[in-house]
C-alpha cells in the first residue's frame, strides 16, 4: 500500500508534480527559517555560558604591602570607552608563581606588556595613539584566545604592571583562582524573553506553513479520495495514502530546508543579534534539533492530511457532500477588546505606576488570542463591505468569495499577526524612550563628558592634584569645565540641618554658569551645594530631568577652597579632542569617562537590540508568511482550475481574473497587517504614558521597522503577482473538461 500511496503521489500528472514542488518548496522556507532560529539562539548560549574570567572577586587589599610569600595576584578589572564601545580592561600583577590566568592567554603579560582581543588590535592600529593607545602603557606581547571573548567583535585588553601600579588603584583586588562560573549578561534574561517571544511568533507561521503546503489541492484530493472509497478501499487505506502524500513532500522539504540552511548558513554568522557577531563555528543546531525537525515536519505534515480529510472518513459521500461553513460571530472581537482594555486600564493602575505583572502578562494573552480570534471575523466584514460598495466584477467575485469561507482566506496569512503585533509594539515604544533620552535637559547635555575622579564625599583627588588636572583639561582650547567638589562633613550638617544629610557636592557658581540646564546660584553666592554627585553617577539619563535644577535659589553658598576634587564635567568645542581628554582623563576616573549620549546609548543598545530581535522575527514571519500565500495561491488555482477556465470561456477577460485572485489574497494579508499594528500601537501608548518621561511620547517606528513589515507585505504581493502567469496557463480551453 506504501508503495501505490507513492505511485499516486509521483505519477498523478502535472499536477501532482506541481503540487508536490509547491509543498517541497514551502516547507523548505519554513524548515530554513526555523533552523535559523535555533542556531542563532545555540549562539547566545555558547556565548553566555563562557567562563566568566570578569566575574572574579577576590578580595580588597586594605593596606596591601608587598610580601614576598604572597600568592595569587592583584586584579584591577573595569570598562573603558571609545566612540561608545566597551572596553574590558584588564590590569593585574603577579605576587608568585602561581597566579592566576584568565581563559585564552597560557600566561599573564609580565610587567609592561600587553594583550589584546583581535578586534581591539585592529582598533588600535588604526586610530591615532594619542585618542586610544595612550590609555594602556607598555608594549603588545600578543592576542587573547577566543576563550576569554564574547564573540569576534569583542575590545578586550590585559595588561602586565607591577603590584604597586595595580594596588594604587581603587577597585583592586588580590585573587588566588579565577572564577569559573559562566559569564551570565546582565541582560541575559532579557534576551532569553526576545528569543522566546520569537519561538511562539515563528511557531505560529510554520505551523500555518506546514499545514497550507499540505493542503494543496485538498478538495480535490477529497474527491479521489471519496473516489477510493467508493470502488472498495478503507478508511484506514485512504489514511495511510494521504499520510505518505503528504509526508513524502514534507520529507523532501525538510531535507532540502537543511540545505538551503547550510547555503546561508555563513551569512547567518555575520548577523548581530545582540549588538555583536557571534563565533561561527557556535551558529550551528544541534543534533538533536536536526533530528527532530527532520522527524517533527513530516509528522505535523501527516497529522495535518489525516485532518483534512475527517469527512471522507465519516462517509464516501462526505467529500461531495458539503454545505456552508458557519460564519463566524462577533464573539471573536471580545478577548481582543478586553486584552486591550485591561492593558490599558488595570495594568498601570497601581501608586507608582509601575506594570503590574500579573494584569500585563494576562493582558498581552488576551489580545493575541483576540487578535487570532477576529480575524476571521473581520475578514468577513471587509469582504461583505467591499462587495457593497465596490462596482467592479473582480471586487465583487473576490469579496463573495471571502465572505463565504473567511476561516480559510485568513488562515493562511493567521501567523502574520502575532509577529506583526509585537514588533509594532516594541517598535512604537523603542523609539520613545531613545526620544525620552536624548531630550534629557532639552539635550544640552549630550556631548558634555563627566568623570566621576573618586568616591563622592571621600578623598577624590587632592587640591593640588585636582589644580593641575584642571589646568591640563583648560589647556585645551574651547573647553569648559565644572569641577565638582566634595563637601565637607560639617558643611553638610549646616546645609539643612532639619533633613538627612543631602548629597556632598560643591560647585563654583562661575564654572555653573557655563552649563544652565542643571540650575544656577542665588544672586552674589560664590558656591553652592546639590546633588550634582548623583548627575555624574546616574546611569539613565531619564533619571536627570527628575533631578534639575540642581542648584535652585534656596541653595546656601559654600565656599569650595581647600576642598577634593570629586568629578568633572567637560564640554569642548571640538568633538575630535574628546578622546584625547578621555585617555587624560582615564588615568585619573574612578569609573570610565563617558558623555552624557554615550551613557544614554549603553542603555539605549539593549532596546535597539530587542527591537531588533523583534523586527528580525517579523521579517522572517513575514518570510514564512510569504511562503503560505504561494502555497494557497498555487493550491486555490489548482482546485478553481475548471471554473476559472469556464469563466474564460465565457468571455471573462484574464485580468479580471487575475485581479481576483490579487484581491483574494491582499485584503486578508493587509488586514491583518493593520489589526495587528493598530493593537501593537494600543499596547504602546499606555506603556510610554506610566513611563512619564519628558519629551518622550508615541512616535511613529523607525525605517527598520517599515523595511521589514513594509517590504515583508510588498514581497509577499510580488510573490501573488508571481502565481499569475500560471492562472493564464491552467486556464486554457483543454481545462474546461470533466473528469
Amino acid at each position: 500500500m506504501i508503495a501505490l500511496g507513492l505511485r499516486l503521489s509521483l505519477a498523478g500528472g502535472r499536477e501532482a508534480t506541481a503540487r508536490l514542488a509547491l509543498i517541497v518548496a514551502g516547507v523548505a522556507v519554513g524548515v530554513a527559517v526555523l533552523l535559523t532560529t535555533l542556531s542563532l539562539f545555540n549562539a547566545f548560549q555558547a556565548a553566555n555560558e563562557r567562563t566568566c574570567w570578569e566575574c572574579t572577586r577576590g578580595t580588597a587589599p586594605s593596606g596591601w604591602v608587598l610580601d614576598p610569600t604572597a600568592t595569587g595576584a592583584l586584579w584591577n578589572y573595569r570598562e573603558d570607552y571609545y566612540a561608545g564601545r566597551a572596553i574590558k580592561r584588564l590590569d593585574a600583577a603577579a605576587l608568585g608563581a602561581r597566579a592566576p590566568v584568565i581563559p585564552g592567554l597560557s600566561r599573564m603579560p609580565a610587567p609592561g606588556q600587553y594583550y589584546v582581543s583581535p578586534a581591539l588590535a585592529r582598533l588600535l592600529d588604526s586610530v591615532p595613539r594619542e585618542q586610544l593607545a595612550d590609555r594602556f602603557p607598555g608594549s603588545r606581547a600578543g592576542t587573547i584566545g577566543r576563550a576569554a571573548l564574547s564573540g569576534p567583535d569583542a575590545l578586550t585588553i590585559v595588561l602586565g604592571r607591577t603590584p604597586e601600579q595595580v594596588a594604587a588603584l581603587l577597585g583592586t583586588r588580590q585573587v588566588d583562582t579565577t572564577a569559573a562560573e559562566p559569564a551570565v549578561d546582565d541582560n541575559a534574561d532579557i534576551y532569553q524573553f526576545g528569543f522566546a517571544i520569537a519561538a511562539v511568533g515563528l511557531l505560529v507561521p510554520l505551523v500555518v506553513l506546514v499545514n497550507s503546503a499540505t493542503r494543496l489541492a485538498a478538495a480535490r484530493r477529497e474527491a479521489r479520495f471519496a473516489a477510493i472509497r467508493l470502488v472498495g478501499g478503507t478508511s484506514r487505506q485512504v489514511n495511510l495514502f494521504a499520510a505518505v502524500d503528504s509526508a513524502l513532500g514534507a520529507l523532501t522539504g525538510t531535507v532540502a530546508g537543511i540545505g538551503l540552511f547550510l547555503l546561508v548558513r555563513r551569512a547567518v554568522t555575520g548577523v548581530p543579534i545582540t549588538g555583536s557577531r557571534f563565533f561561527p563555528d557556535t551558529v550551528s543546531p544541534a543534533g538533536w534539533q536536526y533530528a527532530a525537525v527532520l522527524a517533527g515536519v513530516p509528522l505535523l505534515a501527516g497529522a495535518s492530511a489525516l485532518w483534512s480529510l475527517r469527512r471522507v472518513r465519516i462517509s464516501p459521500l462526505g467529500a461531495l457532500r458539503k454545505g456552508a461553513p458557519r460564519p463566524p460571530r462577533a464573539w471573536r472581537v471580545i478577548p481582543l477588546l478586553a486584552g486591550l482594555a485591561l492593558f490599558a486600564g488595570p495594568v498601570f493602575r497601581t501608586e507608582d505606576r509601575k506594570p503590574d505583572t500579573v494584569s500585563a502578562t494576562a493582558a498581552l494573552a488576551l489580545i493575541m488570542i483576540g487578535l487570532i480570534l477576529a480575524g476571521p471575523w473581520l475578514t468577513m466584514l471587509a469582504a461583505r463591505l467591499a462587495a457593497r460598495l465596490t462596482r467592479g466584477a473582480a471586487m465583487l467575485l473576490a469579496a463573495r468569495r471571502l465572505a463565504a469561507d473567511p476561516k480559510a482566506a485568513f488562515r493562511s496569512v493567521s501567523g502574520l499577526v502575532l509577529a506583526v503585533f509585537i514588533g509594532t509594539a516594541i517598535a512604537g515604544i523603542v523609539p520613545a524612550v531613545l526620544d525620552g533620552q536624548r531630550a534629557v535637559a532639552g539635550g544640552t547635555l549630550s556631548g558634555v563628558l563627566r568623570a566621576p575622579l573618586g568616591p563622592l564625599g571621600g578623598n577624590g583627588l587632592s587640591p593640588q592634584a585636582g589644580a593641575d588636572l584642571l589646568a591640563r583639561l583648560r589647556a585645551y582650547p574651547g573647553v569648559g569645565v565644572l569641577p565638582i567638589y566634595a563637601a565637607k562633613e560639617e558643611e553638610n550638617r549646616m546645609i539643612r540641618p532639619d533633613r538627612p544629610p543631602p548629597p556632598r557636592a560643591v560647585v563654583e557658581c562661575a564654572n555653573l554658569a557655563g552649563f544652565p540646564a542643571l540650575g544656577q546660584c542665588p544672586q552674589g553666592a560664590q558656591a553652592v551645594a546639590g546633588q550634582f554627585d548623583r548627575v555624574v553617577e546616574a546611569d539613565n539619563p531619564l533619571t536627570i530631568d527628575k533631578l534639575i535644577p540642581l542648584a535652585g535659589p534656596g541653595s546656601q553658598a559654600v565656599s569650595a577652597t581647600g576642598l577634593n576634587l570629586s568629578a568633572v564635567l567637560v564640554t569642548m568645542a571640538d568633538p575630535a579632542a574628546l578622546e584625547r581628554i578621555r585617555t587624560l582623563l582615564a588615568t585619573q576616573s574612578a569609573g570610565p569617562p563617558m558623555t552624557f549620549d554615550e551613557v544614554a546609548q549603553v542603555r539605549a543598545t539593549l532596546y535597539t537590540q530587542a527591537e531588533n530581535v523583534a523586527l528580525a522575527m517579523v521579517a522572517l514571519t513575514l518570510l514564512a508568511g510569504g511562503c503560505s500565500l504561494v502555497v494557497a495561491v498555487g493550491g486555490g488555482l489548482v482546485e478553481r482550475r475548471q471554473p476559472f477556465t469556464l469563466l474564460r470561456l465565457s468571455g471573462t477577460p484574464g485580468r479580471t481574473l487575475g485581479a481576483v485572485v490579487l484581491l483574494e489574497s491582499a485584503l486578508p494579508l493587509v488586514l491583518a497587517a493593520v489589526v495587528a499594528a493598530g493593537a501593537g500601537f494600543g499596547v504602546a501608548a499606555p506603556f510610554i504614558d506610566a513611563m512619564g518621561m519628558k519629551g518622550a511620547s508615541l512616535a511613529m517606528p523607525g525605517p527598520v521597522y517599515f523595511a521589514s513589515v513594509g517590504g515583508g507585505l510588498a514581497a509577499s504581493l510580488l510573490v501573488i503577482l508571481t502565481a499569475l502567469p500560471l492562472l493564464r496557463h491552467m486556464t486554457a480551453p483543454d481545462n474546461a473538461r470533466f473528469e
